[in-house]
């Protein structure tokens, strides 16, 4: 890298066929990256080039096995680059074989490495091609429970111009029938708290509602849990901070992710944000039935 040219923000979008790639590099296009599926990887030093001449600082890349025999030049290639100065991060995509075969399904396609055999197969052989892209991600996202707009809600979360500005913080409510989230950095069970869903006119509700919240909230379990909570986190986040880590995601689950969860996560949203300057809320199950 030039003395005059700036570093660039690099973000690799890697992983397996079906797990949400394309949607995760238009997220970043999205957030005014300049954006290129499938470049060959020994052409990234080319591309760093005329972005400079283009006064262009973020790049959003997908590498993935359809790199084939260049596939085994990603480390050192990656390692070369944050040599150079610039900030790369590596943001690996997977997904249970179970999804993956019923997205190929539902999608009708052939597996990119398994043309004329079965899914399975291309799927067996992805994960070894991939095995070493895997162990260097800085994020490994399991998108087996995320539809595509939570993909999506996710990278803005972690790439948006708030993250930009400084570290980050998402506070998630989710439901333990659909699965604890794995991008989750802390995970608490708020089942504890008695359950607005077996009082009749609250069952319908989520807890962004009035009498739902109330109904959490007013319980002095409810009140010690978050004083708690907060003071866990206020020791956690600046430790994250000073590791280099640019965002937690704390998440609260309780059964079915509607009523608890939502009420005490927004609670404590409220909270944290009198303090922390970048923290957002994601209710992931509240409009699942």
């Amino acid at each position: 890298m030039s003395a005059t040219a700036p570093a660039k923000q690099i973000v690799v979008i890697t992983g397996m066929s079906g797990s949400g790639k394309s949607t995760a590099i238009r997220a970043l296009e999205d957030l005014g990256f300049f954006c290129i599926d499938n470049l060959p990887i020994l052409l990234i030093p080319k591309l760093i080039e005329l972005a400079n001449t283009g006064d262009i600082e973020r790049l959003g890349l997908v590498v993935d096995a359809r790199e084939r025999t260049f596939l085994a030049d990603a480390p050192r290639m990656l390692e070369d680059l944050r040599r150079a100065g610039h900030t790369v991060e590596v943001v690996f995509l997977d997904s249970s074989d179970e999804s993956l075969v019923r997205r190929f399904s539902e999608t009708r396609r052939r597996h990119p490495l398994a043309p004329n055999g079965s899914v399975a197969e291309g799927i067996a052989l992805e994960r070894r091609a991939l095995k070493d892209l895997r162990e260097l991600a800085d994020q490994i996202v399991d998108s087996s429970p995320l539809n595509v707009h939570d993909l999506k809600r996710l990278m803005q979360a972690r790439f948006g111009q708030e993250a930009i500005r400084g570290p980050s913080l998402t506070i998630m409510s989710f439901g333990y029938r659909y699965g604890v989230p794995p991008q989750a950095d802390v995970v608490l069970d708020v089942r504890f708290l008695p359950n607005p869903y077996f009082v009749p006119e609250l069952r319908g509700f989520t807890g962004i509602h009035p009498d739902v919240s109330r109904y959490v909230l007013e319980r002095e379990d409810s009140q010690e849990f978050l004083s708690r909570l907060q003071d866990f986190c206020s020791f956690l986040f600046p430790r994250y901070q000073r590791e280099g880590k640019a965002y937690l995601t704390v998440a609260l689950g309780c059964t079915g992710g509607k009523h608890r969860s939502v009420a005490l996560a927004h609670e404590f949203h409220r909270r944290l944000s009198e303090t922390i300057p970048h923290v957002q809320v994601w209710d992931r199950d509240a409009e699942k039935e």
